[in-house]
């Protein structure tokens, strides 16, 4: 499994059949790339694109070769799962992103994943799963989701999924979706799950409104968003980032806890520290501690 306690900030899409745009944005500024064989590449070409990513990680990820910065993730299709697993599966892949996931999904990337590492030489369970929750079973299912082995977290694909419920995206409708985002984060939380990857939003020329619908997705609990665009990169980033502030308060906070001895303690605010407030500054030390360096 991913040996690290937070998730990368951003993960960029590319469409997997298009080797062009992933040299593009391997790079780019982005923490993660999700090569997608689902809804980005069309029914006629998924073959072709299954290959090319074949061939792609084998040139990749050869011995002795630099490591690639970015994460590497590849988001599959239901209907073809062994298929697009068969393709991939290797070094250099962080993980799948299972699209319109449920619990048998799940256990079925699972059990052929168990199967690829074991023939491939890999070490088990060194391939992670984020569940992309897509419609109303999936949302009901969370719970048992949680609990399958691999599972790393759950990104929210809002487009279908408000299609499934009807919804539409009004600002009365708004609310409402703030408590589906916080059933997810919940439902994380809950399983001792890294915290779930925010939405995509396609706002990628209104990038003042990406802003402040990603400080609100900071808010509810996320600590990762996806990108359709680069452009949307930037953002992300400094959002999702604990600013120098922050760090320097949840500094404070931890060593004067600790100091305290068990004791009553209080920040530099006059504030009671307890328990609950010495984990969250320590969330804060870890994310800051996460080293992104843009290639040159």
């Amino acid at each position: 499994m991913l040996d690290t306690d937070v998730l990368p900030r951003s993960f960029l899409y590319v469409p997997g059949d298009r080797p062009d745009l992933i040299e593009k944005a391997l790079a780019g500024s982005a923490d993660a790339l999700i090569l997608d064989l689902e809804d980005a590449v069309p029914i006629g070409r998924k073959e072709k694109a299954r290959r090319g990513l074949r061939e792609w990680f084998a040139a990749t990820f050869v011995a002795g070769a630099p490591v690639v910065r970015p994460q590497i993730w590849v988001r599959i299709s239901q209907g073809s799962i062994i298929d697009d697993l068969t393709a991939v599966v290797g070094p250099g892949l962080a993980g799948i992103m299972q699209a319109k996931c449920s619990e048998a999904a799940l256990r079925e990337a699972g059990a052929s994943l168990n199967e690829l590492e074991r023939s491939r030489g890999l070490e088990p369970l060194s391939v992670g799963m984020i569940g992309l929750v897509e419609d109303a079973r999936s949302l009901q299912d969370l719970e048992s989701m949680a609990a399958v082995p691999r599972i790393v977290t759950f990104a929210i694909g809002e487009v279908d999924l408000m299609a499934d419920l009807r919804m539409s995206r009004t600002v009365a409708a708004e609310s409402a979706l703030d408590s589906i985002r916080a059933r997810v984060v919940v439902a994380c939380a809950a399983a001792g799950l890294l915290p779930p990857l925010a939405p995509t939003s396609t706002a990628i020329r209104d990038l003042e409104a990406f802003e402040q619908s990603s400080r609100k997705m900071l808010d509810l609990g996320f600590r990762s968003r996806t990108a359709v665009h680069p452009s949307q990169l930037a953002v992300i980033h400094d959002v999702f980032t604990p600013s120098a502030v922050d760090v320097e308060s949840a500094r404070d906070v931890v060593e004067r806890f600790d100091l305290a001895g068990g004791g009553v303690a209080v920040d530099a605010a006059g504030r009671m520290i307890d328990a609950a407030v010495v984990r969250g500054a320590q969330e804060t030390l870890i994310r800051s501690a996460q080293r992104y360096e843009i290639p040159a």
